[in-house]
């Protein structure tokens, strides 16, 4: 039998391959790749690395598809809201079943596989939450979940014999001790991203994520901006982000448009800040001040600031002094 795997590159769907392997199920793994995979945070190479890697070492094939676009639209509204911050589990997982079923028909495959553990997560994780994913995705009795299959009503591909329902595990709960353990007997030693994670789950990028809905444009270069730097909210069509060390200070050179303000220190080694949006003088006096602020400047003495308009000649130099704290406090993001 064929099924497409949804593979992530983490601990549980590199276990599930591993099981299926060795249930003799072809596999068509799938990779989605979004903009808010915390094991991209971490790693050099990312999620889809790693899924490719144990495909490879596996003999199956991957696809990695870019379901940013995709997933954007379902932040923005998402059907069965958000969790704790701006995480639309639900959606998202919906959104990612619907496309395994495109590729079920591509491929001729005749079910689906995950490394969803039952528990696991509050929001997408549950019994019921798992069945109306299901359903709603159109592939209702068709998802296998292995590790935890034998909590679950017998999927179609265990009731017509696929698979070997009393091999599938019980595994439940946010404990990973279990899969760790299993890991182990595997002979599997690296899983770098074991418990995966998703940005939109951190309190603080969910405010940037929360201010950009607000303000927009909620597009993929903006989403990409939220993960660098320090945000400031300066008015309802202003923002202003400041590096935090050398690499945010080039990120933000190199993404700064014709027409936006940037601002740097002059003697003394300090940030690179970028300006978005319909800057007013106003503006323009509180960035050079930010930017005087996160420099070196010992006992907090003023400096000068370079400001420069990107495509718009020459810089303009502004003697500037620090901001006070509860300033930055007030507008920061």
């Amino acid at each position: 039998m064929k099924a497409v795997l949804l593979l992530s590159g983490g601990l549980d769907s590199t276990l599930v391959a591993e099981m299926m392997v060795k249930e003799g199920i072809e596999l068509v793994a799938v990779n989605y790749k979004t903009p808010f995979c915390q094991c991209d945070k971490k790693g050099v190479h990312g999620c889809a690395h790693t899924a490719l890697t144990v495909a490879s070492r596996l003999g199956i094939t991957c696809r990695v598809i870019n379901a940013g676009d995709d997933f954007l639209k379902v932040l923005q509204h998402p059907k069965h809201g958000y969790g704790a911050n701006m995480n639309p589990c639900q959606d998202c997982r919906i959104l990612f079943f619907k496309k395994a079923k495109e590729i079920m028909a591509e491929t001729g495959a005749s079910f689906m596989i995950t490394g969803e553990v039952v528990g696991q997560r509050p929001m997408s994780q549950q019994k019921r939450q798992m069945a109306m994913i299901e359903k709603e995705a159109g592939l209702e009795g068709l998802v296998l979940r292995p590790l935890s299959a034998r909590l679950l009503p017998p999927s179609i591909p265990e009731e017509k014999g696929w698979v070997d329902r009393e091999r599938m595990l019980a595994i439940s709960g946010r404990s990973r001790k279990p899969q760790v353990a299993l890991a182990k007997t595997l002979g599997l030693n690296d899983y770098p991203c074991a418990a995966g994670g998703c940005l939109l789950t951190d309190p603080a990028f969910a405010r940037r994520v929360r201010d950009l809905k607000v303000h927009g444009p909620f597009d993929m270069p903006n989403i990409e901006l939220l993960k660098v730097g320090r945000h400031f909210r300066l008015s309802e069509r202003a923002k202003l982000v400041v590096g935090r060390n050398e690499q945010e200070n080039n990120f933000l050179l190199r993404v700064a448009r014709p027409g936006e303000p940037v601002f740097k220190t002059i003697d003394v080694a300090g940030p690179v800040a970028l300006g978005r949006g319909d800057f007013l003088p106003g503006h323009v006096e509180f960035a050079a001040r930010a930017v005087a602020w996160y420099a070196d400047l010992g006992a907090r003495a003023s400096t000068d600031i370079s400001h420069t308009v990107v495509g718009k000649g020459e810089a303009v130099v502004i003697p500037s002094r620090p901001l006070a704290e509860e300033e930055l406090v007030k507008f920061r993001i």
